[in-house]
């Protein structure tokens, strides 16, 4: 489980093929590992990877044919959002972040808005239902706030500091991010659904 505060931003230095997996060498940046183990999660960009190896300035991980196709900016030498896997003692400056992504998005809009960065995402169709005005979004395991949704398009204001510590500032219009919804929405929407089944059962 993740907070989608970015510790640091890293870089994918290496790219190998492992079969139809591949293995990734990531460089770690300002990332402290002085407390990594094998067999720890980091969250990459948005994505729930398992450290293979390690040292103090960067980690390897095996990524899954399956991980690949459903999500984006782990087959490219590319820099990328890390955050190390919460504690039950951290402070939740975010909100749950599983990450395990749910669709990929793609951005419509990326303007400067005052001091800040205006960010509009096309959401995939299935996705949109979760995601709500005031709600959290995680973009590339960036915790945000939703600012306004319509149809599949949602907008977001980015902060200078959001900015300069990660990597959305690379964005640009066509840009493909990973998007993770609240789940919070998900339990709602299981729960609806489980009372709808349930009407006319016998107790």
């Amino acid at each position: 489980m993740f907070t989608g505060i970015i510790q640091a931003v890293g870089q994918i230095e290496r790219i190998t093929p492992v079969g139809d997996d591949v293995r990734l060498d990531i460089a770690v940046g300002d990332l402290e590992m002085s407390d990594v183990k094998l067999g720890d999660s980091i969250a990459t960009s948005g994505v729930c990877l398992t450290v293979t190896a390690f040292d103090a300035r960067a980690f390897q991980v095996h990524v899954s044919r399956e991980t690949l196709s459903c999500t984006v900016g782990l087959d490219t030498q590319k820099p990328v959002n890390l955050e190390k896997a919460l504690r039950l003692s951290d402070r939740l400056g975010g909100h749950l972040v599983s990450g395990h992504v749910d669709g990929v998005g793609q951005v419509v809009r990326f303007e400067p808005l005052g001091d800040c960065m205006l960010l509009s995402i096309r959401a995939p169709h299935a996705l949109s239902r979760y995601i709500a005005v005031k709600g959290s979004i995680a973009v590339d395991g960036v915790s945000l706030t939703v600012n306004t949704v319509e149809h599949d398009t949602f907008s977001i204001n980015l902060i200078p500091h959001t900015l300069e510590m990660t990597t959305l500032r690379h964005l640009g219009v066509g840009s493909r991010v990973n998007l993770e919804v609240d789940q919070i929405a998900r339990y709602v929407e299981r729960m609806t659904q489980w009372e709808s089944e349930s009407q006319g059962e016998p107790a």
